[in-house]
Order: structure tokens, then C-alpha cells, then sequence
């Protein structure tokens, strides 16, 4: 049984999200460990694990979306009376409980987002021109595009680098609110700009 993440470049560990799960009395359940046909077992969080039945985890009585920054979106109650049986990875009700979860991830993130610190409308319009102009330009000349993202990467680190010395007085919580992560999260990128 696989594990499901959600997340995104800007807030990698800050804002990892997927479908999360409560038991009846409204605990979260520890991972589920499944024991292969080998020497070694693997553990997973994955909701469709939590049926109840023999070599699974407890039977999840609600699904919702969490997120690693502590927020937890609607809770959706599985109708087990319908399922029955049918294992809940076969079971479309609960794919689509799933999808739902996902789109109140993708929600948070459009909070988490324009909690951020906004980019000058200058600055905003420009990196929209350029993604949009160097998207074509892939089409066009991948040739090209390549040494424009090689550019690209070579301004980010010098952009980086004064951007990061500069901030480097400010407190890491203050800092990683501005960018919507955490404040050690901010100072890991700190770190890393400063060393380019």
C-alpha cells in the first residue's frame, strides 16, 4: 500500500498535505504496518488501509485533508453500511471523499499563498512574461530555452545570495511567514543561497 503526498515546490515540507484519517472515537490512528512475503513489513498512512478487516489498520470512520503545517480541512464520514465488504482502495464513494480532500488541500495552499508577502506588481507581471515567453520559446527553440534556464539558475543564485544576506538579521518565524513556510524551513533556504 502506497502513501499519498501532496505538495508544492514554494513550500515543500512546510505545507505537505494528503487524506488523513479518524477512527470512531476521533483519534488519529498510528501508521499501518503490513507484513510482505518476505523478511521485511513496510508501515503506511495511506486511508484505504484503515478498513477493519484482517491485515489492515482500524476502520477509519472519517476522511480528511491534513496538511503538515497542523490544518485539517471537512471531515467526510465513509458510509460503511454501503461499502460493506469492498475494499475502500475499489470503492468509488471513497475515491471521490478522497478527490474532495485534495480540493480542500489545494485550497489551503491558495490561503497559504496569499498569506505570503506579495511581489511588487512590477516583479509579478515580469515573471509572468517570462514564464509565458520562455514556455514558447521551449516550443520554438528547446536549444535556446535551455540556455535561458541556464541564465535563469545563474540569476536566482546571485538574486539568492543578496536577498539572503540581506534578510539574514530578520527572525526565521518572521521570515518563513513572509514566505509561508517554516522558520526552520527559512533558515535552511538562508543557508542555501548563502552558500552559492
Amino acid at each position: 500500500m502506497r502513501d499519498e503526498l501532496w505538495k508544492t515546490d514554494e513550500f515543500g515540507k512546510s505545507h505537505q498535505g494528503r487524506v488523513g484519517v479518524l477512527l470512531e472515537d476521533g483519534t488519529v490512528p498510528g501508521p499501518v504496518y503490513f507484513d510482505g512475503n518476505s523478511t521485511y513489513g513496510h508501515t503506511s498512512s495511506f486511508w484505504a488501509g484503515y478498513s477493519g478487516q484482517p491485515f489492515y489498520g482500524p476502520r477509519a470512520e472519517l476522511l480528511r485533508a491534513v496538511c503538515s503545517c497542523g490544518w485539517t480541512g471537512t471531515d467526510y464520514r465513509l458510509d460503511w453500511e454501503r461499502i460493506g465488504d469492498t475494499p475502500m482502495h475499489k470503492d468509488e464513494s471513497t475515491w471521490s471523499d478522497s478527490e474532495k480532500c485534495r480540493t480542500d488541500w489545494d485550497r489551503h495552499i491558495e490561503t497559504a499563498e496569499a498569506s505570503t508577502i506579495a511581489f511588487p506588481e512590477e516583479v509579478a507581471d515580469l515573471l509572468t512574461r517570462t514564464s509565458q515567453a520562455l514556455d514558447r520559446l521551449a516550443s520554438e527553440s528547446p536549444a535556446a530555452a535551455l540556455k535561458a534556464a541556464g541564465r535563469l539558475e545563474i540569476l536566482a543564485r546571485v538574486i539568492g545570495y543578496h536577498a539572503a544576506s540581506a534578510a539574514w538579521s530578520m527572525e526565521s518565524d518572521e521570515l518563513g511567514a513572509a514566505l509561508g513556510i517554516t522558520g526552520h524551513q527559512a533558515e535552511e533556504l538562508l543557508d542555501r543561497y548563502r552558500r552559492m
